[in-house]
């Protein structure tokens, strides 16, 4: 099991513990905060096996019905997730309004307080994990598991302060108050990763930076090209796509240009890593004194 899967199976464990810890806590005080909290701890176990089997699709090498890969899959997986997190989110708010309503005692607030405190430590070790593996695999499924785990030590933390508020003050009401915030926070959560994930099932080119860093490269190979354009890119998971043409200098040979072409494959995947190009050569011009490609036979001296 590689790397990516590897740190999502690791979530898939941490969330599973923390659930059955939070379920049984939050049974035996009766405060739905906690309950609250073993919802989004539930979300944050589904969405790690989603990252879990989203992460293997992706991988998959490219096919004859998918020739630019399956890294889409990260997108519709971070989708899934994101739309799950909503659908909590309003259960927990109806179910703190209910208790609100109704009234409810809350119970043996030291056990809540101790499940609240061992499930921000642990959710802070794994969503680390999480975006280390992200970062090296480019991976946005992961990225999607470690935010909402990330959320979960927000929500946990908050629920843990609200507990010893409760003991405090006696204030019960407190305990559906804290619960309706840690919904408001899921809803966040959830929007920040259906902007990201959905946004990209659609193509859209490479962020800003990742464009520029190209158009550098190829400026830096000015002195062997007379020029450039129809530039166009576009991302798939980690997969990055790059498409341009290539003005060369009339009159060199196919093998020059082929081996231009390769330099300069090489320079673009060196910095932009999982970068699949795509070249289309053409010849300048014939008038043209002022190329700036010092190669050109046109401007060589007789």
């Amino acid at each position: 099991m590689g790397g990516p899967s590897r740190a999502a199976a690791v979530s898939v464990a941490s969330n599973s513990l923390l659930i059955f810890l939070k379920v049984t806590v939050g049974l035996l005080t009766g405060a739905v905060s906690i309950l609250a909290e073993a919802i989004h701890s539930a979300l944050d176990l589904l969405a790690a096996v989603i990252a879990f089997f989203g992460l293997r699709a992706a991988g998959k090498p490219a096919d004859r019905e998918h020739p630019f890969g399956h890294g889409k899959w990260e997108n519709v997986s971070g989708s899934i997730e994101a739309v799950l997190i909503f659908i909590a989110a309003v259960w927990i708010i109806y179910e703190a309004v209910k208790r609100i309503i109704s009234g409810a005692e809350v119970e043996l607030l030291g056990w809540g307080i101790a499940v609240m405190a061992v499930s921000a430590a642990a959710n802070t070790l794994v969503s680390r994990n999480l975006f280390k593996s992200a970062r090296e695999h480019d991976s946005l499924a992961l990225e999607a598991d470690a935010q909402h785990l990330r959320t979960d030590v927000i929500t946990s933390l908050g629920v843990l302060l609200g507990l010893l508020a409760v003991q405090l003050t006696g204030l019960t009401i407190l305990d559906p108050i804290i619960a309706i915030g840690v919904a408001l926070i899921i809803v966040k959560a959830a929007w920040d990763i259906l902007h990201k994930s959905f946004g990209a099932i659609i193509d859209t080119g490479l962020p800003p930076a990742e464009q520029r860093l190209i158009a550098d490269t190829l400026e830096e190979h000015r002195g062997a090209l007379v020029g450039f354009h129809e530039i166009r890119t576009r991302k798939a998971g980690a997969q990055r796509f790059l498409e341009l043409h290539l003005v060369m200098p009339r009159g060199i040979t196919v093998e020059e240009s082929h081996r231009m072409c390769d330099h300069l494959e090489a320079d673009l995947r060196a910095r932009l890593p999982r970068l699949e190009v795509s070249l289309h050569v053409e010849p300048c011009d014939e008038d043209c004194p002022d190329c700036p490609a010092a190669a050109c036979p046109e401007r060589r001296p007789a």
